[in-house]
């Protein structure tokens, strides 16, 4: 097929059904008119800029991660110091938003959120087909996009924390492969990485397996699983805070149990398994959830709204491939030896 085309039908795919607000002048912050959820969403764009958290939060991030202004802006400086001056990084985002994703992480630890930075780097560079090429418009994940497979709630839970919610049975395992899948994982973890709110208080991971089929197992190798488990684990900047899964047909539980007896025993503990949807809406409070979970927002609203805020932070997205790592010179660090010797095991692994 003609590129030109492709990527016209993929902007006809994402393009949300109704894009009038983006030309609409923006309400005043104090207007009487915004609801509770209009000012919610205005505050969260001003906080992503600047990496700031709003004033209700600021006391409990002093107490669980340490942070207070004096501290962050040193830490920050360590940061931007270690970048400049590291032998394998070339190119490396140094924007408060981006360097607060791992300092929070890490509850402020300086080695432990540069070990972790470099990790990133690594890994986004050693698989480049899961963490590369983030492009809401490239027709295949636009498609997938389009489909409802993967949504972040609009509405935060009750503890202020993002919620994500995958529905296996819209992923169609016969058009798209792992890569496809994992680059939107991919892409959507990055449209979030930046909410300071979401840096404080967490994600929560809602994983509908309803329609999954044996193509669904088969997607992924069991060494791919490893790897990306052990990606997700060590060198994403997110605090995985509560994960469910919800309507596991018998053929996917021996997959499911594998992958989670590879998570360290903190994220085990924070994994719950659930036999039906009302099952689950006793543990998740369905008015977050779609309407189709017993929500009050039909799926589609939610997934047109992902399209709005892909499609403006487009540039964003595909600006991070022009990070770089030097892979040869990282080898001699010692910070990244376990990166680089588990990925050899791994790749050992694959010729066994």
């Amino acid at each position: 097929m003609d590129v030109s085309r492709e990527t016209t039908m993929a902007t006809s795919v994402l393009q949300p059904e109704d894009c009038r607000r983006e030309h609409e002048p923006k309400p005043d912050i104090d207007s009487p008119r915004l609801t509770e959820d209009e000012r919610t969403y205005i505050l969260e764009g001003k906080e992503r800029e600047t990496g700031e958290l709003p004033p209700e939060l600021r006391e409990k991030a002093r107490i669980e991660l340490r942070e207070e202004p004096a501290l962050r802006e040193q830490a920050l400086a360590q940061m931007r110091h270690f970048i400049e001056k590291h032998p394998a990084i070339r190119k490396c985002r140094t924007d408060a938003p981006f360097l607060l994703r791992f300092l929070r992480t890490k509850k402020y630890s300086i080695p432990q959120a540069c070990s972790m930075l470099e990790r990133y780097l690594t890994i986004r560079q050693m698989y480049p087909n899961w963490f590369q090429k983030l492009d809401p418009l490239d027709p295949k994940v636009a498609a997938v996009i389009d489909a409802g497979y993967l949504v972040p709630l609009p509405k935060r839970d009750a503890e202020g924390r993002r919620v994500v919610l995958s529905c296996m049975g819209r992923f169609d395992p016969h058009l798209y492969d792992s890569c496809v899948m994992a680059r939107v994982h991919s892409m959507i973890v990055e449209l979030l990485l930046d909410e300071p709110r979401s840096q404080l208080l967490g994600y929560m991971h809602v994983n509908d397996e309803a329609g999954m089929q044996m193509p669904h197992v088969s997607l992924w190798s069991l060494t791919d699983v490893r790897i990306m488990l052990n990606c997700i684990q060590n060198s994403t900047p997110m605090r995985h805070k509560c994960t469910h899964f919800v309507n596991i047909p018998h053929y996917g539980v021996r997959f499911f149990e594998f992958a989670v007896s590879l998570l360290s025993d903190k994220l085990k503990d924070r994994v719950m398994f659930h036999r039906t949807s009302e099952d689950l809406t006793k543990h998740v409070d369905p008015s977050i959830l779609p309407k189709e979970y017993g929500g009050t927002v039909p799926l589609r609203d939610m997934v047109e709204e992902l399209k709005r805020n892909l499609l403006k932070r487009r540039e964003e997205l595909l600006a991070l491939d022009e990070m770089c790592v030097d892979l040869y010179a990282l080898e001699k660090n010692d910070l990244t030896q376990d990166i680089h010797s588990t990925a050899g095991s791994f790749r050992k692994l694959e010729l066994d």
